[in-house]
């Protein structure tokens, strides 16, 4: 079943890109999706927050539940904070349900 309206944490942006609101919890037993939190999609990344690991591995897990190439996913903020704000680039109609359920494994 694909998902076709945005949930609260994707916000459009022109040129089919979207902007995803995430709060990411580093160091866990395996990258997955945990729901929402806060207004932001809340994601487990097993890569450990060490030598900018973790967040390299995010946006590889995002790309590959969106199925886009992770060079199409970058981090605009939050580089250091568990609140990060990703720019996913070329996504004309992005299937949201990739994204919206819990216990989706690497």
């Amino acid at each position: 079943m694909s998902v076709k309206t945005p949930p609260p944490w994707a916000k459009p942006l022109p040129e089919n890109c979207w902007q995803l609101l995430v709060y990411v919890q580093p160091g866990a037993k395996k990258s997955e999706i945990a729901g929402e939190m806060e207004g932001r999609l809340r994601l487990r990344i097993a890569a450990q927050a060490i030598d900018n690991k973790a967040n390299k591995a995010l946006t590889v897990f995002v790309a590959k539940c969106l199925g886009v190439r992770p060079s199409r996913v970058s981090l605009e903020s939050g580089e250091t904070s568990r609140k990060k704000t990703l720019k996913v680039l070329d996504l004309p109609e992005p299937d949201w349900s990739a994204l919206g359920a819990p216990g989706v494994p690497s």
